[in-house]
């Protein structure tokens, strides 16, 4: 196969506002080197990491919403520390994610066969500390998308054991919709130790939130979906046994486990709706990251507080297991090119929608 030289593809050139997204068709196509293989990509999808890296909202000088800077950002004080891993991200970069595509290329020591694979891109990732192809460094995770390039481009490259090969009839779009939000609920239910319990889900009409509702319901858990009353018939469909209202006064000690990607002010209500030995497991905080605790809820309950980032590697490969033995289903609201993805980020952060916005790039 003759690969072309140039692609195209959307570059955020600093953070900040939507304009930092720069569309570009003189990219250079990357050339795999040991142990990588380069991908066509065939879709993406958008996250809410995509935004908080395009703003710097994980910079500890933030202290709002996510909301808050989405569009415009947050005029430079994020510059110093606006990745996730909490240092400079270098510019200009291919963001995404999420990752659909096919295999068309390998480097050194990836054999051949891999090449024509249909595959999903891990995105938390563990890579050698001076991000190349020395394993034998210590290893450091990455985001796809943020420590390197990601999906938003018609070519993507990508370490060979972070790849995984997918075997389903569902598009690329719908296969897109899996990585980064079901991974990061897989994750959750995961280091929480999720089983056939009531679970509380927040966020729950959002990529992460639908997919939780569907992993926990996999693994017998009762659960009650937190959102608008206007999603909530969409959330039961989607497996939820109950919803409340955001606003909604929440039952004290009425959960096992508070899967939580909301944060913000009403965080102490959340701590209060657990049972006594509960479980709060977090992996966002869309409403604001500074919340009030008081140690004594937490000690006089024996409440257990989860963060979850890192993910063991079996966490994907097993997502991977239930997409192909369809044990879950993609939830994808719209569709937008990948020209239109300051339109698609615009959408998604109207949050009128269930699931995930889906990006389509195939070329």
């Amino acid at each position: 196969m003759t690969l072309p030289q140039t692609m195209q593809g959307m570059v955020l050139t600093g953070h900040g506002g939507l304009e930092k997204l720069v569309w570009r068709e003189d990219l250079p196509v990357p050339v795999p080197e040991k142990g990588e293989v380069l991908i066509r990509v065939g879709a993406a999808s958008v996250n809410n990491t995509d935004i908080n890296t395009r703003t710097g909202w994980y910079s500890k000088a933030v202290r709002g919403d996510t909301a808050s800077g989405a569009t415009g950002g947050y005029g430079g004080d994020s510059n110093d520390d606006g990745a996730w891993s909490g240092k400079p991200l270098g510019f200009p970069r291919i963001q995404g994610a999420d990752c659909c595509g096919e295999i068309v290329a390998v480097g050194e020591g990836v054999a051949e066969g891999r090449v024509g694979e249909r595959v999903l891109v891990r995105t938390m990732q563990t890579v050698p500390a001076d991000g190349g192809t020395d394993d034998s460094s210590d290893p450091v995770v990455w985001t796809f998308g943020s420590e390197c390039d990601g999906g938003f481009a018609e070519f993507t490259m990508a370490r060979s054991s972070e790849t995984i090969k997918v075997v389903s009839g569902l598009s690329d779009v719908e296969l897109a919709s899996f990585p980064c939000a079901f991974s990061t609920a897989e994750g959750m239910i995961q280091r929480g130790g999720v089983g056939a319990e009531r679970v509380l889900v927040t966020g729950a009409s959002g990529g992460v939130g639908s997919a939780a509702i569907q992993l926990a319901r996999r693994r017998g858990a009762h659960v009650t979906a937190l959102t608008s009353p206007s999603k909530a018939a969409d959330l039961k469909a989607l497996g939820a046994d109950e919803t409340l209202s955001r606003d909604a006064d929440l039952p004290k000690g009425a959960f096992d486990v508070i899967l939580d990607l909301v944060g913000g002010p009403r965080w102490p209500g959340l701590i209060e709706a657990l049972r006594n030995g509960g479980r709060y497991v977090t992996s966002g905080a869309i409403a604001g990251p500074i919340v009030e605790l008081d140690l004594r809820t937490l000690y006089l309950h024996d409440l257990t507080l989860i963060g979850s980032t890192l993910q063991a590697a079996n966490v994907f490969t097993d997502l991977v297991g239930y997409i192909e033995a369809g044990d879950i289903r993609p939830v994808v609201a719209a569709t937008y090119p990948l020209k239109d993805l300051r339109k698609a980020q615009e959408a998604f952060l109207d949050k009128s929608y269930v699931g995930k916005i889906g990006i389509e790039i195939g070329v």
